[in-house]
């Protein structure tokens, strides 16, 4: 394909004597690759936490625990936490239109297995297939956006991503619960099946190439030290919750100590290939400061989103006796707050910058998180749907500025590497949240349940377990959020694409 149209190319080098040039709109084919990514992404982000609501029926129909069954949903952000390091060169050796293609056929296949699925692991099999090209998707979208979108809009672009991103996930219970109330589990794959082959073939027809591949080199090495580190941290925190059932091959401070081990390892070893640019991960983006700081606040972010995601829905049928398609609709407001909230929020970055939004989105979420300690047996049902929206507008006014933030602060050939990391730290945190949200539940109940409480009471004990620990979270989300500052608009160098 050939085309005259100038666009920012992560990773290719230009002449330093020519000045920046920034486009003052995006152009139309560009708006229509955006449009594209952030559909498909929707699609394949939105079965993330699609799982929750599902875990009571699943712990049922395949007689699994609670800790067992978190798996389907930390085995799909942990894949997403290997496979992202991954990406940055993936994008940088291959077209978009050929990312884009393997990202939702790997999708799809993850989808059929397990809408066939006979049993728990070729359940969880699935899921971490669809989770392949789920990471895949997240990086090649953020990336693109911040390739073809000019600085001044950032923010309102960003503010889609932000909805992607957060709120497809957030509906995720809503819409798992509403196929629950009337079919079974596995009709939650059976209906996304047709949307992700559909966005297959839109895609290919008609997303376009608007980067130049370079003949960029794996380091394989640091790819299996990265699966490594944040496999064995991973399973290390989910095998302390499984821990209190004793169902646990081997104790949990091994894993984790492996994956700390292999982490340090691939640190080093991206100091010394980042020298000739030929790291996995480039970790020079962190010398930025801005880059540093958003990227912590979004990491606790997360923590605090997919941990609540996990527990909120086991409070609501095990303790308050709803069932699935309740559950899923008194979440639903949350979600269609975050998603109003995002694409208002994007605006008001671009005009006001990130501080006004992310310190009161700070005190919203602190707030909502220790207001979900207080729960018991006769909360009422009310009050659970005013907190968990209380906590999504929150987040709603903290994800878009701090992604903005994040990736708007780098030079240009670094936004595949920022977009790359980004995504690890949020997956990772994610799966860490949920781990130790559940870890808590687990292991808070089972003591409850050894001291003579009913089962009742014990679960929303753990419950409030767990939201106190998202409590301490937020607090430290809460104090760098006063160190947000926007960044300075660094543009990017502008190259035809042929």
């Amino acid at each position: 394909m050939s085309t005259n149209e100038d666009v920012t190319l992560p990773g290719v080098a230009t002449d330093a004597s020519a000045p920046p040039i920034e486009k003052d709109r995006l152009a139309p084919g560009d708006a229509t690759v955006i449009a594209l990514l952030l559909v498909s992404a929707f699609v394949v982000i939105l079965n993330e936490t699609i799982m929750g609501v599902a875990l009571p029926r699943l712990m049922a129909d395949l007689d699994i625990t609670a800790a067992t069954g978190q798996w389907l949903t930390t085995g799909f952000m942990l894949t997403m936490a290997v496979v992202i390091p991954a990406t940055g060169f993936i994008m940088d050796r291959f077209r978009l239109r050929q990312v884009f293609i393997a990202a939702m056929s790997l999708f799809s296949l993850g989808t059929a297995i397990a809408a066939v699925a006979p049993g728990f692991e070729v359940l969880l099999l699935g899921r971490i297939v669809q989770a392949s090209g789920t990471a895949v998707m997240m990086p090649l979208l953020m990336t693109t956006v911040m390739t073809l979108v000019p600085a001044a809009g950032r923010g309102k672009t960003m503010g889609m991503v932000s909805v992607v991103i957060s709120v497809a996930p957030a509906i995720g219970p809503t819409i798992s619960g509403v196929i629950l109330s009337a079919l079974s589990w596995r009709w939650m794959f059976i209906i996304v099946l047709p949307i992700a082959l559909i966005a297959l073939g839109l895609g290919a027809w008609k997303v376009r190439n608007v980067t130049a591949p370079r003949d960029a080199r794996l380091d394989v090495l640091s790819l299996v030290l990265s699966a490594i580190g944040f496999g064995g941290l991973i399973y290390g925190l989910a095998s302390i919750g499984e821990s209190a059932t004793g169902h646990v091959p081997v104790a949990p401070w091994i894993p984790v100590a492996v994956g700390v081990v292999a982490l340090a390892t691939f640190v080093a070893r991206q100091f010394r290939l980042q020298r000739t640019s030929n790291a996995l991960m480039d970790l020079r983006v962190f010398a930025n400061r801005s880059f540093t700081v958003s990227t912590v606040v979004l990491a606790t972010s997360f923590m605090a989103l997919f941990g609540t995601l996990i527990v909120l829905p086991i409070f609501l049928q095990s303790v308050l006796q709803l069932g699935s398609l309740e559950t899923g609709l008194l979440l639903l407001p949350g979600g269609a707050v975050m998603a109003v909230l995002s694409t208002v929020v994007g605006r008001l970055f671009d005009r006001f910058g990130p501080r006004p939004l992310v310190i009161p989105g700070a005190v919203l979420v602190s707030g909502a998180l220790w207001l979900l300690t207080t729960l018991h047996p006769g909360t009422p049902a009310g009050m659970v749907v005013l907190v968990h929206t209380v906590l999504s507008a929150g987040l709603a006014f903290m994800f878009t500025p701090l992604f903005t933030s994040a990736l708007g602060s780098l030079r240009a050939e670094l936004y595949g590497h920022g977009s790359a990391i980004v995504g690890t730290v949020q997956q990772l945190a994610g799966a860490a949240g949920t781990a130790l949200f559940v870890t808590v539940l687990s292991t808070r109940s089972a003591a409850s349940l050894a001291d003579g409480s009913s089962v009742l009471n014990a679960t929303a004990d753990g419950v409030r377990g767990a939201f106190f620990w998202g409590g301490i979270i937020s607090l430290v989300a809460l104090v760098l959020a006063l160190l947000i500052r926007r960044p300075p608009v660094v543009p990017g160098p502008r190259v035809p694409v042929h």
